[in-house]
């Protein structure tokens, strides 16, 4: 198994694939074009990005795009391409190599033109070869930096936070997707179990809760089983919350218990959770990417 080709690296094959010089849908040939000159898992190729799109087809339309800044394919529609004789004479010098580069698109002029913003002059025009991003993987990757950060960040704010208080953010998350009102229990005699959460108006259907702000410590076997006896015949659902992680005697315990469906949560998970249902985080900035509407043009 092969890394996920940059878009550069796909160039060349996507030249190679469209060579006989008949239109073709990008979208159509994607995946044929993954599978003949890629060997990557299942996984690489449902991989996507934030756009929507999976990463390979989102790396060979940028592909796409840069061959025809390039004057070396024609879009003759919406989502459909076409070489040209440039493009032609180019794939034919690269029969040996079978790789175009992005110093291969700087001998034209176009090219030069749309990376730079001007046409190019008697100054040298320098073209980042290391630069095999995508615009688009270059801001799923500031996104992903930032996610990491603000999930390191809160994970430490809930192992700083009132061990009372935390049991409180547990049920409030949980609401918050959509589980159904709560009580807290008292704290002096809660009986191992810090929150009920009722999925009906009448109570009738319960869960409970267990949550525990561990700094360091893992849950470990005994913790399991107390929450497990606390729950008793009555209650069969249940959801146990750290911010640490779960020893393996503990999803042992939880996973032979057939009396009762334990849903385990750790720190990592707990912060994801907060995060994409907006619990102790708030939204900052709002990005917005725009394409063009090729519809508009229709007449």
């Amino acid at each position: 198994m092969k890394d996920m080709p940059k878009y550069n690296e796909i160039m060349y094959p996507l030249l190679d694939w469209i060579k006989d010089g008949k239109e073709y849908n990008v979208k159509d040939i994607s995946d044929k074009i993954r599978d003949k000159y890629f060997d990557l898992s299942e996984e690489q190729k449902k991989e996507k990005v934030t756009n929507g799109y999976t990463r390979f087809h989102d790396r060979l339309m940028w592909a796409r795009t840069y061959l025809s800044k390039a004057c070396l394919v024609i879009n003759t529609r919406r989502g459909f391409v076409k070489i040209n004789d440039k493009g032609i004479k180019l794939l034919e010098s690269k029969l040996n190599e079978k790789e175009i580069t992005l110093n291969d698109l700087a001998k034209y002029e176009e090219f030069l033109e749309f990376k730079n913003g001007k046409k190019n002059s008697e100054e040298d025009v320098k073209i980042n070869e290391t630069s095999s991003d995508t615009p688009q993987d270059m801001i799923d990757f500031g996104f992903n930096e930032i996610d990491r950060t603000i999930n390191g960040e809160l994970l430490n704010k809930l192992k700083e936070v009132n061990p009372y208080y935390f049991e409180k953010i547990i049920l409030m998350l949980f609401q918050k997707m959509g589980y159904g009102d709560y009580e807290e229990t008292p704290k002096s005699r809660d009986g191992g179990i810090d929150g009920i959460i009722s999925q009906d108006k009448l109570g009738l259907d319960r869960i409970y809760t267990q949550a525990k702000r561990y700094t360091q410590n893992s849950v470990g076997e005994k913790d399991m089983r107390n929450f497990i006896g606390a729950m008793g015949g009555d209650v069969r659902k249940g959801f146990f919350v750290t911010t640490s992680d779960f020893d393996p005697s503990a999803i042992e315990k939880a996973k032979n218990d057939h009396n009762h469906k334990i849903i385990l949560i750790n720190g990592v998970r707990l912060v994801e959770l907060m995060v994409s249902y907006n619990i102790g985080v708030q939204i900052k900035t709002t990005y917005e990417i725009k394409e063009i509407d090729e519809d508009f043009f229709v007449e």
